[in-house]
């Protein structure tokens, strides 16, 4: 689900999930996991990207209409859970999104620390209003650290996915590439933070990220049964599953 291949200082973790690396609970369990070893190794920086041509399609829908309440009731606190870890990885992440990362995929790529994308047809943004579905506590705190506040609430009210050149302009990403040399280059920005001195730079990344983890912690029991009951609310449930039928072409 999740390949890693060391370069150097530099650990490459690539989602390899089926055919749009999906998130679901055991992508998200292997992406807490992957987390666990990178803290306990030696390598000194991170970058994250995709198998194939899709970063990553966000979450699951057909699992979660599937799966209904049993599965959300499992799945979404796992989400939280993988989002808070990677977000508060304590060495630098560099993401390198090779095509889409919607939804889930633009929350994973908003935690890294530098982001760059490959120029051509893949897309980023968060469209879970127009899935019918509000983000979860934590996935929404690493968004609203990531994106310029001017841009932040037209992100979330009209779920607008943005080509490379206008995710730039908009703040979800720190540089656009040519495809050959999306992983050269993020390999180099990642060399580069890796040499910094690595307890100062834990120690700065902290501090940027104290006050999002910190409203993670304290809004994340009052608003998450908020959520769940949401996610897992019948009409809701026909909102995902139209969104699918009309984005996929598949039957909910």
């Amino acid at each position: 689900m999740i390949e890693r291949q060391d370069h150097g200082p530099v650990a490459v973790l690539r989602l390899a999930h089926g055919k749009a690396n999906a998130l679901d609970r055991e992508l998200l369990e292997a992406l807490e996991a992957a987390c666990e070893e990178l803290e306990r190794s030696q390598v000194h920086a991170v970058v994250l990207t995709g198998a194939g041509p899709i970063f990553s399609a966000g979450v699951d829908l057909l699992r979660v209409v599937e799966g209904g309440a049993d599965y959300l009731g499992s799945f979404l606190p796992v989400l939280d859970r993988a989002v808070r870890r990677f977000f508060a990885l304590p060495l630098p992440v560099v993401a390198a999104v090779n095509g889409h990362a919607i939804a889930g995929g633009a929350v994973l790529t908003a935690a890294c620390d530098y982001r760059l994308m490959a120029a051509g047809s893949g897309r980023i943004g968060v469209p879970e209003l127009l899935v019918g579905v509000p983000l979860p506590v934590a996935p929404l705190e690493v968004v609203r650290f990531a994106l310029p506040p001017q841009h932040l609430q037209e992100a979330l009210y009209r779920g607008r996915t943005d080509p490379p050149e206008e995710a730039l302009r908009r703040g979800w990403i720190d540089e656009v590439t040519e495809p050959e040399r999306l992983l050269p280059r993020a390999l180099e920005v990642a060399g580069e933070l890796a040499r910094l001195p690595q307890e100062a730079f834990r120690l700065t990344k902290h501090q940027l990220r104290r006050p999002a983890l910190e409203r993670m912690e304290r809004h994340g029991p009052e608003v998450e049964p908020a959520v769940l009951a949401l996610w897992t609310a019948e009409p809701t449930r026909a909102w995902i599953r139209a969104y699918v039928e009309r984005t996929l072409g598949k039957k909910g």
